[in-house]
């Protein structure tokens, strides 16, 4: 007698586990869902920037340490100098941003 009356408790303490884990699914779920959002709209900014630059003439791309190679059928490009420009400034902007955040 004693044994069937622990089962129902068993099988409630189940269901509220079960309950609980799809409530943390949920939420996690949710959340990278605001993540990768944010990721887009960050994504639409950078590549709204950079349009904007090359309608001005700023030679991004085009600096003197990219390495171009034309080929006959084929074209290399590896953009050197600007990978290298572009992770001083994220690194420079990056570093203000934590500095003013304390």
């Amino acid at each position: 007698m004693r044994f069937q009356e622990s089962r129902p408790r068993d099988e409630f303490t189940r269901s509220l586990s079960l309950a609980r884990e799809i409530l943390i699914y949920t939420r996690s779920m949710a959340e990278l869902g605001k993540l990768l959002v944010g990721v887009g709209i960050v994504l639409i900014l950078i590549g709204g920037i950079i349009l904007m630059l090359g309608r001005i003439g700023l030679p991004i791309g085009r600096l003197p340490g990219d390495i171009v190679y034309r080929g006959k059928n084929t074209t290399f490009y590896f953009p050197l100098a600007t990978s290298i420009l572009l992770s001083v400034v994220l690194s420079l902007v990056m570093y203000f941003i934590s500095r003013f955040r304390r």
